[in-house]
């Protein structure tokens, strides 16, 4: 069984000057796209899709306009959660799974790596110690 190392926990004024792991992972780009719930729900009927699906089919899948539909998933793209092909008039969405997946557990490991009752607690940063 791994031991928990014991620390005096921060302030919340000492932890802000703290680095680590979950700073970079907690990018206001990245949420902004998953801050919308439209863009939720476009984003989960494309994750099921499985594959690329065009605006106009997304727009028909979510019963929303195709021009709100348009917009919400070209801000998916800029945040990095889904990428384009275009051929001719045509484009095509398709969710960035790994990235997505590897994104938030990401996340959630850092998250974890802060909980004092976790076993999976990780490594503190040298200004956190």
């Amino acid at each position: 069984m791994t031991q928990i190392s014991k620390r005096v926990p921060l302030t919340p004024k000492l932890a802000a000057g703290c680095c680590g792991p979950i700073d970079d992972l907690l990018e206001p780009e990245f949420f902004k796209g998953l801050c919308d719930p439209t863009r939720l729900k476009l984003l989960g009927c494309l994750a099921k899709c499985g594959r690329a699906c065009s605006v106009t089919e997304v727009a028909e899948c979510c019963s929303v306009d195709f021009s709100v539909v348009s917009r919400h998933l070209a801000l998916l793209e800029r945040c990095g959660i889904v990428e384009s092909v275009k051929e001719g008039r045509v484009v095509s969405y398709t969710v960035k799974y790994e990235y997505l997946a590897d994104r938030l557990r990401s996340l959630s490991d850092a998250v974890e790596g802060y909980n004092p009752n976790s076993r999976r607690r990780g490594k503190k940063e040298a200004c956190c110690g």
